[in-house]
Formats: C-alpha cells, structure tokens, sequence
C-alpha cells in the first residue's frame, strides 16, 4: 500500500472515531449548532421588526438566512479547538503517536467529522428557516454551490480551529480564543445591509471575510447581485485552509509531534 493509502485509512479511522465521540458525547455539538438556530430565531421574532426596514423591502426572514448559515461554521471553531485542547491535554493524542497511524490523521479526521457535523447544521438552519416563512427560487445548481462554498468555509474555519486547539494550554482557554471569529458574522452584511452603519464599523464590515461570503450565498439563494464577491470570498476560503493548516502542521511538529 502507498503512503497516500496509509494515510486515507487512518484519517477514514479518525473520523468514525470523532464521529462516534460526537455521537455520544453530543453536548457540545449541539450547543454549537442550535445556538445559530436560537440566534435565528431571535433576531427574526424580536429585532426583525426594527432591522427589517433596513433590508430595501425584502423580508427579514429572507434577508437573514444566508447570513445565519455562516454562523454554524463561524461557531464550530470553538467546538473543535476545545476537542483538540481536551485530546491533547488528556493524553490521547501522545496515546495515538505511538500507535502505527500517520500523525496528520489525527488531524484530519477532526476536521473532516467537524465538516460533516457542520453541513447537517446548516441543513438544519435552513429548515428551520423555511419553517419561518424563508422561501427561495434558487435552482438546484444555485443551493450545491452554496452549500459547496460553505463547506470551504467549515473546511478552512477547522484549521485554524485546530490551530486554536493546538496552542491553548487548556480546553477552557481554547474556547476563548476563537472568539473574535465568532463575532465577525454580526459585523458584517449577515444580519443588516453595511451601507446602514456607521462610517467605522462600515468599512470594517465591508472588508471582512464574512461579507463577501455572506453576499455571495445571498446571491445564489435570493437571486441579489453578487459582483466580485464570489471570487473574494473562495480567496478567504483558500486563505484560512492555508494558513490554518501551515500553523497547524508546524504546532503539531513542535508539540507533540
């Protein structure tokens, strides 16, 4: 078997493992999970009135949907720096380095497990939102490739919340770190348009990664313009795999490996 079969293996072994763990241990995906849901449900009930005639004349609930799909892998960077945190402070991770397994699998596989977990939590987003009153005239093309650019999104938001994982010093601390991605998704086009705010905090929102990502998936669903934003927002994408993986790689050499 090649190299590239070794690691297919054991990277497909680390992932039934982590999705198992996840299975049984379901706390923390949840809460990862319906908090978007929750925040859906919030902004939509309470603050839809208000924000509402912010959105040109669109319905709220059509307005905001794409932007709460982004919560889900926005939220699960924390979920899988606390997993690898508890991993490696417990040990487990020294306990796989001395089995016969490719280091990088240990990885991957979180990554991998954490991407399934995400795209079930986005589907469960967009069925509440239907639920609500969303409705789309996407084509079936339209919702792949915007589910395929989410995907990347979860993809590349992992890595870096490997990353996180790998340099706390404990799973509490590991929580914490993330937090500044986790408020990028409410400072951006997500929840309200950014020619509402003010001068600052506009072009702040207008050149985070959200944005264009947010803009792009509101494009492909609701039928909006979408301009440069789709090549943008696959760039990020590109960007935070790389980096993420790259600062992943090297922590893990110089920690554990």
């Amino acid at each position: 078997m090649s190299t590239l079969t070794y690691t297919l293996a054991d990277s497909t072994t680390m992932l039934r493992r982590n999705l198992v763990h996840a299975k049984r241990y379901p706390g923390m995906t949840i809460s990862m999970i319906l908090m978007p849901v929750v925040l859906l449900l919030l902004f939509n009930y309470v603050f839809g009135g208000a924000l509402g005639q912010a959105t040109g004349g669109a319905k709220y609930i059509d307005y905001i949907v794409p932007g709460m799909m982004l919560m889900i892998p926005a939220y699960l960077v924390a979920g899988i720096a606390v997993s690898i945190a508890s991993d490696k402070t417990k040990g487990i991770v020294n306990r796989f380095r001395t089995m016969p397994i490719e280091h990088s699998s240990i990885l991957t596989g979180q990554v991998v497990g954490t991407l399934i977990q995400g795209l079930l939590g986005v589907g469960l987003m967009v069925a509440v939102g239907v639920a609500m009153g969303f409705r789309s005239h996407a084509t079936v093309l339209e919702w792949v490739l915007a589910f395929g650019l989410i995907a990347l999104t979860i993809f590349g938001l992992s890595w870096l919340g490997v990353g996180f994982g790998l340099s706390a010093a404990t799973p509490e601390s590991a929580s914490n770190t993330p937090m500044p991605i986790l408020f990028l998704p409410f400072l951006g086009s997500g929840l309200v348009p950014t020619g509402t705010m003010p001068a600052g905090v506009r072009q702040f929102a207008e050149y985070q990664p959200f944005t264009p990502l947010t803009e792009t998936i509101r494009g492909l669903l609701m039928g909006t313009p979408i301009g440069h934003n789709g090549i943008i927002a696959v760039a990020w994408c590109v960007a935070f795999t790389v980096i993420g993986y790259l600062w992943s790689r090297s922590l893990f050499r110089r920690k554990i490996g």
